[in-house]
């Protein structure tokens, strides 16, 4: 017997979403991380994008946002490149946000796989990982020496820097930028002046906009107030040494970066938090080998901020009900597999926009300074700022599906649909909080509960009623949210129930 089901390494946010995940679906996983202790360096400042639905969808949206003080708000702002798309004049902004420190948000997601059963041990790294027929080995230095821990399968969730990714021979193909990036949440003196306008008046520089970047030959400035008392600051120059991105950062480090970019004193107050980072843009070849895999940033790094945890953590809730189905003996051929197609692709989608932000930040003449303008004049239009607002927080994917004349919801993040049933009114993300496929019947169709029938025991079957228009008679949702089929409400009532069977054996087995 094997010590785990699934060996998870790393402890950050992607590897803790991973294993609740995993226990969601049934199966050990055995958690490793090589810090003593959770982390207590910042280095993300929150949560952005498709990963908070998907997280509402679970369950857990509202502990979260009871231990930020704070909800889900749109974001009418967003940085892209050294630009700002604004969102403000959508009535729904595609995009939205949560403030929440990392360290926050690991202790809350390891309370809950903690909750739920997962086993976290830290101090605890991974030296080699090697594989066989049927297990993983792994060789783990502990503070009681070296051991072997065993698995049927090996996630790497051990960040850029991944042992798991070197020590199985994964490609990690592309570029490190030379651009260092300093981040602080800091108070400021009373030598400076908030403007009515939330602008800054600073002795002896003048007037800094606040909710913009400023350019000059040796780097780019960036500030906006995230409270009435604290300022987020931002820097960016070009280093010709690779930093590290865990070492602390100092208050004095920070003031260094913006009088070399500024060229004049910025004068701080309390640091709340800093941090510092390197961008690169690379992506793994492949996510699967074997019975290793790569999650998070193991598996990609983006030359952007605010887009690496919510990727990070969808590639976890895509990876393990598929990996549940697997070690349980259910799962179809092909269906680990999935994980590399679905998740490598949009990988690919992500590193899109942010190189396409390296190109506006990057540039300094007159054409791509042509380039930012055109970009900003596109998105006064809704359709291209909403597009725009969903390539950032990846509610834009749609995995393929293998299925002719696909419906549009199929492949898709599924609708929120506010829905009665016989229990009473809920929602779909309800549905999903188990993490649970679920066929949901919106048309009293008796063919299709009969038709799905034989896989009650791994697929919930619930009818209901929407009270505004049904945006299909039927839909199959898959464990990480995704329309994997749809029975469109123009559908003759025998023209689905073959195809759904088809759908169920493909994606949840052999009944």
């Amino acid at each position: 017997m094997t010590d785990a089901d699934v060996l998870v390494v790393g402890a950050g946010p992607v590897g803790l979403m991973l294993a609740a995940e995993l226990r969601l679906g049934g199966v050990r996983p055995l958690v490793l991380e090589r810090r003593p202790q959770l982390r207590d360096t910042p280095r993300a400042n929150g949560l952005g994008g498709q990963i908070l639905e998907l997280l509402r969808y679970r369950g857990v949206l509202d502990r979260i946002e009871a231990a930020s003080a704070g909800v889900v708000h749109p974001a009418p702002r967003y940085p892209f490149g050294d630009v700002h798309v604004d969102f403000s004049s959508l009535p729904e902004p595609p995009l939205r946000g949560l403030t929440l420190p990392q360290p926050e948000l690991e202790r809350l997601l390891d309370e809950r796989a903690r909750e739920l059963g997962a086993d976290i041990r830290h101090n605890e790294e991974i030296t080699g990982v090697r594989q066989q027929a049927d297990i993983v080995t792994a060789d783990v230095r502990g503070p009681d020496g070296t051991y072997q821990v065993t698995a049927r399968y090996l996630v790497g969730c051990d960040g850029g820097r991944s042992q798991v990714r070197e020590s199985a021979g994964f490609a990690f193909p592309g570029t490190t930028y030379p651009e260092v990036n300093r981040l602080g949440q800091v108070t400021l003196p009373d030598s400076v002046t908030r403007l009515d306008n939330g602008d800054i008046e600073v002795p002896g520089l003048g007037t800094v906009r606040a909710g913009a970047f400023t350019r000059t030959d040796r780097g780019l400035f960036g500030c906006g107030w995230l409270t009435e008392d604290v300022l987020l600051i931002s820097t960016t120059e070009d280093e010709l040494t690779e930093v590290d991105d865990d070492a602390p950062m100092t208050l004095d480090e920070l003031g260094a970066s913006i009088r070399r970019v500024l060229g004049a004193e910025f004068p701080l107050g309390e640091p709340r938090r800093l941090s510092r980072y390197q961008f690169q843009a690379r992506q793994a070849e492949r996510y699967r080998d074997g019975r290793i895999l790569l999650a998070g940033d193991a598996a990609h790094q983006f030359p952007a901020t605010g887009v690496g945890l919510n990727a990070g953590m969808l590639d976890a809730v895509n990876l393990a009900w598929k990996l549940a189905a697997e070690i349980h003996g259910w799962a179809p051929a092909g269906l680990v597999d999935t994980y590399h197609d679905e998740r490598h692709y949009a990988g690919a989608r992500t590193m899109l926009h942010t190189q396409a932000q390296v190109a506006l930040r990057r540039g300094q003449d007159a054409a791509a300074e042509a380039l930012r303008k055109v970009f900003l004049e596109l998105l006064v239009d809704d359709q291209p700022l909403r597009r725009i607002g969903a390539l950032i927080a990846g509610g834009d994917i749609r995995y393929p599906m293998p299925y002719a004349d696909e419906h549009p919801l199929t492949g898709v993040f599924a609708p929120n649909l506010a829905i009665r049933t016989d229990k009473g009114p809920t929602t779909v993300a309800e549905l999903l909080h188990s993490a649970r496929p679920v066929l949901v019947d919106l048309a009293d169709r008796t063919d299709l509960r009969e038709a799905a029938e034989d896989w009650a025991h791994r697929v919930d079957i619930v009818t209901a009623r929407t009270d505004g228009e049904r945006p299909a008679d039927a839909l199959l949702i898959r464990p990480d949210a995704h329309v994997a089929w749809v029975a469109p409400t123009d559908d003759p009532a025998g023209a689905t129930a073959s195809t759904l069977r088809e759908a169920l054996t493909h994606w949840f087995g052999t009944p």
